[in-house]
């Protein structure tokens, strides 16, 4: 998959206090080194049930977890044919998680790395010394005659850690043959090595607070500077101001922003009517904790009435967002002021679009809407940073691997995330597949529709129009 460059990578890792850093030097003093992830590099917290997805998924392929207590994990989304998840411990990449949707399994991609965290206890090769130099310095492939040994596991196609006699990794490889095959070979290629920049490693034990006191000054400087961006958004325009609250992380940290410029403001929420149970609560919570009136609008039925005509909404034909946010908004907005100035949580490292969108606009479906993103500039990190600073009350659908909220069945989730909301949240899930299986049934479409997740692409429009975060 191609790069995919949305702005400057700005994490970094502080081998002092253990913690990622936004910023050349950490709160304690000491200098920070740039973290190596793929771009777009929007790295998150590794939440528990992440944590617990990552060592469960590690045990069944090489017999032992990756994330030990005490570290602060981070996952980097990288582009894939599905989901990819780039796992940071102590500053550097030590693997991935990557879905196969055909499969509907995840497999392990672990980097030299991991063997700081883990040592394996299957799917491993054991090589000669005199190997070494050749597959550690020059990415060389296990040939047959330099294998002392292989885990009786490993099958054709499996990733392998590769070991010395004395148990050092010195590379990590895709197997090339299956165990019993190795053992019979006296030439050929056994494991084919994975050739990965070199990268400073360093272990140890801090928590997220330590994160946000390495951060104080990080986040005191965007805090400051996207406060500057409100008030002067509101002296300019008169409108009434408001945050456009979705329940995400994106939009609490805008109204915690907006909070601080302007004290209380109306909340804004689009009720989709296929919202997951937990964003109702969000915003509930949300409301009553800093004391805001929100004014809601839900149009779901004419979102099932738009489904019967042209069937499900597609990640490039996304009528949906018109449909159940955009143009009920509108009507909202024309209720009780006829024009106001929306802060949005729009951030230009979630995708290509975002990222050349301009921070002040009006989207042609709403012009009595003036919308503003204060957070443009922030990573994802920066704003969970913010949010644990704040203690703000965060949408709980994030402890359970989802990294986006919105509708529970967006066609722009990926199949790994699908997999996640049938399994915690089975009666939506069921409900949506009956939905699809009539519409596969009045159409005639084939068999496989559903399963491998055709229903998401199948307009020939991009109208990447959500503008609630």
């Amino acid at each position: 998959m191609p790069r995919l460059y949305l702005g400057k990578i700005m994490l970094r890792w502080c081998d002092t206090c253990h913690t990622p850093v936004l910023a050349g030097v950490c709160a304690c003093g000491a200098p920070t080194r740039p973290v190596a992830v793929t771009p777009p590099g929007d790295a998150r917290p590794a939440f528990p049930d992440d944590v617990e997805r990552v060592n469960r998924i590690f045990c069944e392929h090489f017999g032992a977890p990756l994330i030990p207590d005490g570290q602060i994990a981070l996952l980097n989304k990288v582009p894939a044919d599905d989901r990819m998840d780039e796992i940071v411990l102590g500053g550097a990449v030590v693997g991935a998680v990557r879905y196969i949707p055909g499969e509907q399994r995840w497999e392990p991609l672990p980097r030299p790395n991991a063997a700081a965290f883990m040592r394996p206890t299957k799917r491993y090769v054991v090589i000669d010394d005199g190997a070494i130099p050749s597959i550690r310095d020059g990415g060389a492939s296990v040939l047959a005659p330099g294998l002392i040994s292989i885990d009786p596991a490993v099958a054709e196609g499996d990733e392998v850690f590769i070991l010395t006699k004395t148990g050092e990794c010195i590379g990590v490889g895709r197997a090339k043959v299956d165990a019993a095959t190795a053992g019979t070979m006296e030439r050929g290629v056994v494991v084919r090595t994975r050739k990965n920049a070199p990268s400073v490693c360093v272990p140890g034990e801090a928590t997220w607070e330590d994160a946000v006191a390495a951060n104080r000054d990080a986040l005191a400087e965007y805090e400051s500077a996207s406060i500057r961006f409100v008030q002067e958004m509101t002296a300019q325009n008169p409108e009434q101001p408001t945050v456009s609250y979705s329940g995400g992380k994106d939009s609490l940290a805008t109204l915690l922003v907006v909070l601080k410029a302007l004290g209380p403001v109306p909340l804004l929420f689009a009720d989709t009517g296929l919202e997951f149970p937990e964003t109702y609560e969000n915003v509930d919570a949300v409301a009553a904790h800093y004391g805001l009136e929100v004014l809601r609008i839900c149009d779901k039925e004419t979102f099932w009435k738009e489904f019967e005509k042209n069937g499900p909404p597609a990640v490039d034909n996304r009528w949906c967002c018109k449909v159940c946010k955009l143009h009920p908004v509108g009507r909202l907005i024309d209720e009780h002021w006829g024009e106001c100035l929306s802060f949005i949580g729009q951030r230009k490292y979630e995708s290509v679009k975002r990222m050349q969108s301009r921070r002040i606009w009006r989207n042609s479906h709403v012009p009595q809407q003036l919308s503003a993103a204060p957070i443009q500039q922030w990573t994802a990190m920066h704003v969970w940073l913010y949010i644990f600073r704040e203690k703000a009350p965060y949408n709980r659908l994030y402890e359970r691997g989802l990294d986006r909220i919105g509708c529970f069945m967006c066609p722009s989730s990926d199949l790994a995330t699908f997999e996640i909301i049938r399994d915690s949240c089975p009666e939506l899930w069921e409900m949506w597949l009956e939905r699809l299986a009539g519409w596969q049934e009045k159409q005639g479409l084939p068999h496989d529709w559903i399963e491998r997740g055709l229903w998401r692409k199948q307009g020939d429009t991009d109208e990447e129009e959500d503008s609630y975060n």
